[in-house]
């Protein structure tokens, strides 16, 4: 994957797939045995295989790195069709709960999430690079189940983007609030409750339990 940013621009050689795929591999391996606060350009480079400058005509610096190396697993979330919008939510958040549990992937998003309080460029890349491409699967849910007939049709475009940016933010909020802050299991009970939640709101969720 390519960094998003003006140095793309640049002319020079064409860029190589295998040595970008290389290079956010070896991030992750250093997520993994080093932590955020050890792990260097360099150490990246030497794992990857590639001089410091392949990595520096890439990426200015680790934050962006390390941000494009966890993008990529966001990109294997999927979202099949498995014949109503309630077991289609619990099959993503399941699989986003367990892309939480992996450790660089734990590592990572905590660390660039608290750099980027006070990194507005870095924030604008986390929201690009994670957010924004992530918020397909609600757009791809949302379409199918008014397919189905369980959603009606869209009628104020912009109150359906504002909708779904919505069910975005509960749903991914919910579940790094639940994985990472408290430290709580994302298993099958929880996971039933939150979309009764989302789809038939708090008296759904009052059924479970009967």
């Amino acid at each position: 994957m390519c960094s998003r940013t003006s140095r793309n621009s640049r002319t020079g050689r064409p860029r190589s797939i295998e040595a970008d795929t290389a290079i956010l591999e070896a991030t992750r391996a250093a997520l993994v045995d080093l932590g955020w606060s050890k792990l260097t350009m360099g150490d990246v480079a030497g794992r990857a295989g590639v001089a410091k400058t392949t990595l520096y005509r890439r990426w200015a610096n680790k934050n962006e790195l390390v941000v494009d190396a966890v993008a990529v697993l966001f990109d294997e979330l999927e979202l099949p069709d498995l014949g109503s919008l309630r077991a289609d939510i619990e099959h993503v958040v399941l699989q986003f709960a367990a892309l939480l549990e992996r450790p660089e992937t734990k590592t990572a998003l905590m660390a660039v999430v608290a750099e980027s309080t006070r990194d507005a460029p870095l924030r604008e890349r986390i929201r690009a690079s994670i957010v924004d491409r992530q918020k397909r699967l609600v757009l791809d849910g949302r379409r199918r189940a008014q397919q189905r007939g369980e959603l009606p049709s869209d009628r104020d475009p912009t109150t359906v983007e504002a909708t779904d940016d919505l069910i975005f933010d509960v749903i991914a909020g919910a579940v790094v609030h639940r994985a990472l802050v408290s430290a709580e299991p994302v298993d099958g009970q929880w996971v039933a409750r939150l979309s009764a939640l989302l789809v038939g709101g708090l008296g759904a969720v009052a059924t479970l339990g009967e």
